[in-house]
């Protein structure tokens, strides 16, 4: 079974997920960030590939990502990172990543590179749900890799079936229709949040984009699985400048 089945077996709820950019703040920060993150109890780990135009990242993240292509990070530089991380890390790894550089990369390549260092799975934000049914679908699953999907409060119940009925990870609930960065309330969701839990969908959701405080989180946690938190960490790890101490900031954060 997937590792990312498997939390998702052994844990129903308060699951805590971190996105962190890959190459920042410093070039060689990927392990070290992975190790201080699942030694801190964090659940699973989005590890974001830069790219020059993410199209779904607030200033945050995209600043992030621009100093991590200066740092010179690239895919090939990550999975050579990443090549032995299985020894030291045990919690589900999914890559989120955009399309154009993956192409780039070669999209079987990259499938082939995730499965060979341990990744569980992707999210692909600009990869067209049609596009991976007829494309992606079959080369994703050969290498065991489990395909994310991004839903939005504009997302509508026919789609949402059918990324339900074609994937077997979990579905990412965007928070709102708006790219990512923190927020201080989510109590305008709550009708969004009930709708999605109506539908009695057979994957867990995660929440992401705006989390950033114990009100926040705990408010996702009575509506889905867990939470994903992204720009509160690298706002944390921009102001330490030091990866311990940037985990060690978020989590006390997410405390108040």
């Amino acid at each position: 079974m997937n590792r990312i089945n498997q939390l998702f077996e052994l844990r129903k709820g308060n699951i805590l997920s971190v996105y962190f950019t890959a190459g920042f703040p410093k070039l060689d920060d990927t392990l070290p960030v992975l190790k201080s993150l699942q030694a801190n109890g964090v659940d699973l780990v989005e590890i974001g590939i830069p790219f020059s135009d993410p199209m779904a990242d607030g200033i945050v993240i995209q600043n992030s990502g621009q100093q991590a292509l200066k740092n010179g990070m690239s895919i090939r530089k990550l999975f050579d990172q990443l090549t032995e991380v299985r020894e030291h890390i045990h919690i589900p790894l999914v890559m989120m990543g955009y399309l154009n550089p993956i192409i780039q990369f070669g999209f079987e390549d990259f499938c082939r590179e995730c499965s060979r260092v341990g990744v569980d799975g992707m999210i692909v934000p600009d990869l067209p749900m049609s596009d991976y049914m007829t494309e992606y679908k079959e080369v994703t699953e050969r290498y065991g890799l489990e395909f994310i999907f991004l839903i939005t409060p504009e997302t509508s119940d026919e789609r949402i079936r059918q990324i339900d009925n074609n994937t077997n990870g979990f579905i990412y609930m965007v928070s709102s229709a708006a790219v990512t960065g923190t927020q201080q309330s989510f109590d305008s969701k709550v009708e969004y949040f009930n709708r999605i839990n109506a539908m009695n969908l057979k994957n867990p959701r995660l929440i992401g984009f705006g989390i950033s405080n114990k009100s926040t989180r705990d408010m996702v946690n009575r509506y889905s699985s867990g939470a994903i938190i992204g720009s509160a960490f690298i706002k944390a790890l921009q102001e330490t400048n030091d990866v311990e101490k940037g985990v060690e900031l978020l989590l006390k954060r997410l405390k108040e």
